[in-house]
């Protein structure tokens, strides 16, 4: 007998596709802005499932209010800087955090988000289920009672 006939072959077992995908719910008010993004980040990929396959897109909806009251640790509001070009000689534009806090909350959050996620096709697609308010208001009331609120 050869070794290939002793072995049992594992069987591998794959996930269906999420015919409901949840809708997952996160005020940002008085949360540190990494530690929120991180926890996002998962759960658009889907990874707090347990079966969880980098290659199936699994992800939940995720909806996030008060954006603009998220808060910094150290001295990132004035010393970090979110950078933008053009693309034309000199197009070069250059903001702080607290500039960016203050006048474009939601665009900083995404940006966040998003340097978490995997640079690939699917992280794009994943993108388009977040949704970010920077008051508290959302319209979003119709999937208000199936909201899931995320821990962090």
């Amino acid at each position: 007998m050869t070794t290939r006939e002793n072995q049992q072959l594992q069987k591998t077992t794959v996930p269906s596709l999420p015919s409901r995908r949840s809708w997952f719910f996160l005020d940002l008010r008085d949360l540190v802005i990494g530690r929120a993004a991180n926890r996002v980040a998962t759960v658009l990929r889907g990874k707090n499932r347990v079966d969880f396959f980098p290659n199936l897109d699994l992800g939940n909806y995720v909806v996030l209010i008060n954006a603009q009251h998220l808060t910094f640790t150290g001295r990132k509001l004035d010393n970090k800087y979110y950078y933008n070009h053009s693309g034309y000689p000199g197009g070069l534009r250059k903001r702080n955090a607290k500039i960016m806090l203050n006048n474009f909350p939601t665009e900083l959050v995404k940006r966040v988000i998003k340097g978490m996620m995997p640079h690939t096709k699917q992280a794009r697609q994943q993108l388009k289920r977040l949704f970010i308010y920077p008051g508290d208001t959302h319209p979003h009331q119709a999937q208000e009672k199936n909201f899931i609120a995320i821990k962090i």
